[in-house]
């Protein structure tokens, strides 16, 4: 076996040596996450791919989901070569991060993968083809610091590319739109730019849109297991179950993820602007500095949807955004203050404890 690739081969760079140099006088080394499957995970190192687990402290320190390691990060591991194990000490800061609220009603941050340079947004243009899921996943991917690129794939089961195609470029202004078959292995020239050597490219969308098929494409060969879509309603099952970083002949790293059923916003207001840059340009022109254009006078946003210059769905999907991201942010502040004073009551029990006794 000949020796391990450099880190370079898997993204490292200046930020992340700058980050590392204090571990590394402690005689740790650095390793990217490839692969989660329950908290145990696979790293690159330039010793060779490492099986790691979270040290004690950091899962004790972690204070929510969304500072556990995840596929993509870089970690500082202390290497057990006796135990044929390593043990992750610490999470290097990320480049970028996309993140949602985790399904259901807890108020909490899932990360699904980190220090990504390119998102793939992926959509299958089929029956299932959505302009809504696409503009909330937008939302998300330019929250996250990495550049988003639109993948509309199946497009041999469509008769109409150009038109749905032409329909994402009015919703996402200036991000990228792309037509692939990943079946008939057509549209992957155009891909190229964004696969170069040590770039981190993650592949996001709902289950059955063709994440796994699109990489093993990219790969050359069958690496990813994939599944027929089920006929109703053109829905895929979860081929994925977790997730995984892989490099590309091209020298790229890709990121599978499993499909997501439900993605709900995380701290995504000041992305609003970025994925909907032709509201945000006709607000300027409202009456009201604070206009919420939901029936103030001399709307200027509202009278671009009556004169026919912004579709209505258009602002109805940037209303509902808006307020779910503010509904979102109200909850975690009351739940950053209850988490405050839970810390301050510990503080004042453990002072009260520290006290010495009368006659004592």
């Amino acid at each position: 076996m000949g020796p391990a690739p450099p880190l370079e081969i898997y993204g490292w760079s200046p930020f992340f040596a700058e980050h590392f140099a204090p571990y590394a006088l402690q005689g740790l080394v650095a390793g990217r996450i490839c692969r989660d499957h329950q908290h145990l995970y696979r790293v690159y190192t330039e010793q060779g791919e490492a099986v790691a687990s979270v040290a004690g402290r950091v899962r004790h320190r972690a204070s929510g989901a969304g500072e556990f390691p995840v596929v993509g990060d870089w970690v500082a591991l202390r290497l057990l070569p006796r135990e044929r194990r390593a043990v992750i000490q610490a999470v290097l800061p990320r480049l970028s991060k996309f993140s949602r609220k985790v399904a259901g009603s807890v108020t909490e941050e899932q990360v699904v993968a980190a220090n990504i340079d390119t998102i793939f947004l992926t959509q299958a243009l089929d029956d299932d083809f959505n302009l809504r899921r696409i503009e909330r996943y937008l939302l998300l991917a330019w929250e996250s610091g990495a550049r988003p690129v639109v993948i509309l794939n199946k497009a041999d089961l469509c008769d109409r590319v150009a038109d749905l195609v032409r329909q994402v470029e009015e919703i996402a202004p200036g991000v990228p739109v792309h037509a692939t078959s990943a079946r008939l292995r057509q549209g992957f020239d155009q891909l190229s730019a964004y696969l170069e050597p040590g770039r981190t490219v993650a592949l996001l969308g709902s289950s059955g849109v063709g994440k796994s098929t699109l990489i093993n494409r990219l790969l050359g060969r069958d690496f990813l297991r994939t599944r027929e879509v089920r006929s109703e309603h053109s829905r895929g099952r979860h081929t994925t179950t977790h997730r995984e970083l892989v490099v590309l002949p091209s020298g790229a790293l890709v990121i599978d993820t499993p499909g997501l059923r439900e993605l709900q916003l995380w701290e995504v207001a000041g992305a609003l602007e970025s994925a909907f840059p032709d509201i945000e340009a006709l607000a300027v022109g409202c009456h009201f500095r604070d206009c919420r254009h939901e029936g103030e006078p001399r709307c200027a946003v509202r009278q671009a949807v009556a004169d026919g210059a912004l579709p209505s769905e258009r602002l109805d999907s940037y209303l509902k955004l808006k307020v779910e991201s503010r509904y979102l942010a109200e909850r975690q502040d009351k739940l950053a203050q209850i988490a405050k004073k839970r810390k301050w009551r510990t503080i004042h029990k453990s002072m009260r404890s520290l006290k010495p006794k009368d006659g004592g």
